[in-house]
């Protein structure tokens, strides 16, 4: 299935997406695409109706970020191996963890608004995971057995608040909006090898990010082992998993990064595309 949670008015919604790629809702059948909703036994539930038999939402609605009110927002560094050899940097031993604030998540369209005093602002394309059920001291065979789906997030990072900031990389992932999610959760079943799928990113039309999640240092199944010995994972918990070459701050000979005005285009193969405008904040 592809969930996904759309805007109607200041209400948000949970929805299916169709055979035809028309939504449908599903509010009759469960209040929000969220933890509860995550579990195998309420995702069968919802694999089982007839989406023919939802309602159709007419037009085409703003979406919502694909996953409501996730506990935490977990972020891997450094997790590709030709990630780290542009940016110069050796690979980890173990998966690099950082923390994106919950309030930087926004829907999959919705403007990336540059913060205050930014001047290199950056696009990340990342397979996102999302926990279904509670996961703790689960091993690697177990691990997949606790993701509810996968989505596509931009880990949009403030290079300078990340590095020049005294402290940790989170002052740079967290700003509003610098975590776009979406636009839809596909559930596990339809994603049999986390570990063979196509990435990529545009900035103003022009490809600068193309990878293949084969090129992982820590597999899916590592990441959620290795946390889950750390803390709990809970459902709804959302962990974006690093992203492949080509980032702004590894651009040669200089470094490109984000102005106002300028489109990001992400895209991971079979779980839908993302597009951002990127705007100055105005307030």
């Amino acid at each position: 299935m592809k969930l996904l949670r759309y805007r109607m008015g200041s209400e948000v919604r949970p929805g299916l997406l169709d055979g035809s790629g028309a939504i449908r809702d599903l509010s009759a059948h469960v209040p929000d695409i969220a933890a509860a909703a995550l579990s195998d036994s309420a995702l069968a539930r919802l694999a089982g109706l007839d989406p023919r038999a939802l309602p159709l939402v007419e037009g085409k609605p703003d979406l919502a970020p694909c996953v409501g009110q996730p506990g935490k927002f977990l972020g891997i560094g450094l997790n590709y191996t030709d990630h780290a050899e542009e940016m110069g940097m050796a690979l980890p031993e173990h998966p690099i963890l950082f923390l994106k604030a919950t309030s930087s998540i926004c829907g999959p369209d919705d403007d990336v608004i540059l913060p205050r005093g930014s001047v290199a602002t950056d696009w990340e394309v990342e397979l996102g995971v999302v926990i279904g059920t509670k996961a703790k001291y689960v091993t690697e065979a177990e691990a997949l057995d606790h993701v509810a789906g996968y989505c596509v997030i931009n880990d949009v990072s403030e290079r300078d608040f990340q590095t020049k900031l005294t402290g940790q990389w989170t002052k740079g992932k967290s700003c509003d909006t610098f975590g776009p999610v979406g636009p839809w959760l596909v559930t596990k079943d339809e994603v049999p090898d986390p570990q063979n799928l196509w990435l990529t990113c545009d900035v103003n039309g022009t490809r600068r990010q193309t990878g293949n999640t084969s090129r992982m240092v820590f597999t899916v199944a590592e990441i959620i082992s290795h946390l889950s010995q750390l803390m709990t994972l809970h459902p709804g918990d959302v962990i974006a998993t690093g992203t492949p070459p080509g980032v702004g701050m590894g651009a040669k000979p200089e470094p490109v990064f984000l102005r106002a005005g300028d489109m990001m285009r992400l895209e991971i193969e079979g779980l839908g595309v993302q597009t951002q405008k990127v705007r100055a904040d105005d307030r």
